[in-house]
Parts: structure tokens; C-alpha cells; sequence
């Protein structure tokens, strides 16, 4: 029998969320797409990892520029993590991942105290990774710091491998027709002028230079028309661009062309990540060319280049401890760009460009897998 004077039942915790791993074309962002759509909640949320982090950085920035100032001789400390976390947690309850991945120290080190806070809130956090849980920043600088994020992430997130051996992008689609050029091939800058032109000629705008506001910032792109971009490989990766110049582009762009591509060596480290950054926030657009083969345009011969030995030397360190570090072994750049080549190699299919068409509606980005 029920006792009024008996204090109400406290509410069922929140189910475990999901953390979905597996090789790159194997089918984890159709998962997401099946489960997201099928969720019937209107203060669900998704966002690609990368986004997502660029957000909370703005928001500690944010809360720390309103935070009064030191007072002389009295020490006043203020950490905006958890409540950065509990802002998104006001916000939504159900928060999916595209795309979960640590390579930057400066998210590293806050990971644990905002999920946790998240989790404490009753945020469900769905997400979809190539990495398992365990293997997340993996060689990363202070790892030690970063691994009870790990432990916080299984207890609250139900870890899932999907691993078919099948990469399902590279199955035989239809293609969309020739959308790489080779720069070694006759006529390729002339085939790329006279695709431009076509687009072009459909945008009712004229052709010039276009100034992208980032963060405060200006990120000037010399040939634009409209909704179309054309860039080089040096313009958009030689020079000090990251995620939040190409999220910029993504929403500013639906069709963009990247000339001279390059070869990726070692030599081309930075310019390397630069690019596998650009496929991962340009996935949901369309983007041509390349000057190689994508099963050669990362190449590594399995040794450092002489920038690594001497900032080895510089550092102090040799042997296992250099070793460990995926700064010198390129582990990383090996492993994300095997999903960069999947992407691209998904690009050049008819479904792909059907489906990623914007010119009939708003631009809008999401993270895809």
C-alpha cells in the first residue's frame, strides 16, 4: 500500500550508451543512422567528436573571459569543465558520437572530468569509433593521465566491435564518372578549368576571391564561385589551417577541388594530418582531386626522416621511449589514413554524390564514419 508520508522512489538511472568500433567501410555509421533516426527524443544531438570538442573549448574560453579577475596576493582559481558539461547536459540527453578519436593532449587531459560529468547527469553517449576503447590515444603524450577516462568510458558506454573483415565502400558501386585527375595525365588542368566552368556557369555568381571568417580569423581562399571552391593541396593544407577552417568550408561549400596533391611521405607529416583532417570534415561533401593513386598516396617507409632523428636528439630521447611515441612512428597518420582512402574511394561513387547533393537544400554538416 501506498504511504504518502513515504518519500518518492528516485528515478531509474539512464541506460548504458554504446561505443561502436570496427576497421574503416565496415558499417558503423549505418548503425548510427538507423539508431538516430529511430530515436524519439527532441533533445538528441549529433555531432561529429571533433566538432564536438572545438565547441567545448569555445565554451571554457567563453566562461573563463567571464570569470573576474586575480586579485593581487590572493590566488583565485576556476575550473569551467564541469560546468562546460553541464551546459551540455541542459541541452541534451542523448549525445551521438561520429567518429571518436584523441590525438590532442589538450582534449586528453579534460576527457575524464567532462564525461563524467555528463554521465553523473544522466547524458546517454552513443558513438562510433575505428579504435577500441583501450587503444584510444594510444602512444599519446601523459597517456598515463588519459587512461581513467578509458575505465569511465566502459562503465558508462557498452563497448561493441563490428569488425567484418569487409570494407563496404570499396565494394563495386556505380561510379559518378571521372572525378580524379592525375596531374601527370594530358590536358588534367585543362579537364579540371572546364568542369569548374561548368559548375560554375550554374551559381549565378561571379568568379573571385572569398574571405571565410574563423574564429576571428580570416581564411582567404583565392577562387570561389558561390558555392564552389577551388583550391590547391598547398592552400589548404601547407599552410597553419585545422578542423575549424574546414567545418567552416564544409558549411560555406558543397563542392570543392583540391589540385597537386602531393604524395604523402613522412616529409609531409604536418600537411599529411592536415589532409585527413580536411576528408574527415569534407566526408558529407564532394571533393575532387588527386595527383596519385589513392592506394599510394600515403606512403611510409617504416623509419624516421631526419626531423624526427633530430628532434629525438633535442628531446633527449632514444631507443624504446622514442619508439613509443607515434610522433616518430607515424602510427597514427597510417591508421587514420586508411580511413581517409576509404572515404575518398566512396566519393568517387554515383550513390555518394546523389545523396550528398545540397544544391536543393540548406548547407548542413555531419560527421560521418
Amino acid at each position: 500500500m501506498f504511504n504518502p508520508q513515504e518519500e518518492p522512489l528516485p528515478p531509474p538511472p539512464p541506460p548504458r550508451g554504446f561505443y561502436i568500433h570496427g576497421d574503416v567501410g565496415t558499417g558503423k555509421t549505418m548503425l548510427m543512422d538507423m539508431f538516430y533516426s529511430h530515436v524519439d527524443n527532441g533533445r538528441k544531438k549529433r555531432v561529429h567528436f571533433n566538432s564536438f570538442m572545438l565547441d567545448i573549448h569555445k565554451r571554457i574560453h567563453r566562461r573563463k573571459q567571464c570569470t573576474p579577475q586575480r586579485r593581487l596576493g590572493k590566488m583565485f582559481t576556476y575550473d569551467p569543465i564541469s560546468p562546460v558539461a553541464m551546459e551540455i547536459s541542459n541541452e541534451t540527453c542523448v549525445l551521438c558520437f561520429d567518429e571518436f578519436q584523441v590525438t590532442d593532449i589538450a582534449d586528453a587531459m579534460i576527457l575524464k572530468q567532462l564525461f563524467e560529468t555528463l554521465f553523473r547527469t544522466g547524458v546517454v553517449v552513443v558513438a562510433t569509433s575505428n579504435r577500441p576503447p583501450d587503444d584510444l590515444y594510444k602512444n599519446g603524450l601523459q597517456r598515463d593521465a588519459f587512461l581513467p577516462f578509458i575505465n569511465v568510458l566502459k562503465e558508462y558506454c557498452l563497448p561493441m566491435g563490428i569488425d567484418s573483415g569487409v570494407d563496404y565502400r570499396r565494394l563495386d558501386l556505380p561510379s559518378a564518372g571521372k572525378i580524379y585527375y592525375l596531374t601527370r595525365e594530358p590536358d588534367a588542368e585543362a579537364f579540371m578549368d572546364t568542369l569548374f566552368h561548368e559548375l560554375a556557369v550554374r551559381q549565378n555568381n561571379v568568379t573571385g576571391p572569398r574571405v571565410l571568417t574563423v574564429q576571428g580569423r580570416e581564411l582567404r581562399l583565392e577562387k570561389t564561385c558561390g558555392t564552389i571552391a577551388d583550391c590547391t593541396f598547398k592552400e589548404l593544407c601547407d599552410r597553419p589551417v585545422g578542423a575549424s577552417d574546414y567545418l567552416e568550408m564544409a558549411q560555406a561549400f558543397d563542392t570543392v577541388f583540391i589540385r597537386h596533391v602531393p604524395m604523402l611521405t613522412l616529409t609531409l607529416k604536418d600537411q599529411a594530418r592536415r589532409f585527413i583532417t580536411l576528408i574527415d570534415n569534407f566526408y558529407d561533401n564532394k571533393v575532387s582531386a588527386t595527383d596519385a593513386p589513392l592506394d599510394r598516396l600515403f606512403v611510409h617507409s617504416g623509419g624516421e626522416d631526419d626531423r624526427d632523428r633530430m628532434l629525438l636528439d633535442d628531446l633527449g630521447l632514444s631507443g624504446d621511449a622514442g619508439d613509443r611515441l607515434s610522433l616518430f612512428t607515424a602510427e597514427e597518420e597510417i591508421f587514420a589514413f586508411q580511413r581517409t582512402v576509404s572515404r575518398l574511394t566512396e566519393m568517387q561513387t554515383e550513390m555518394y554524390w546523389t545523396q550528398g547533393d545540397r544544391s536543393s537544400t540548406t548547407h548542413t554538416q555531419r560527421g560521418s564514419q
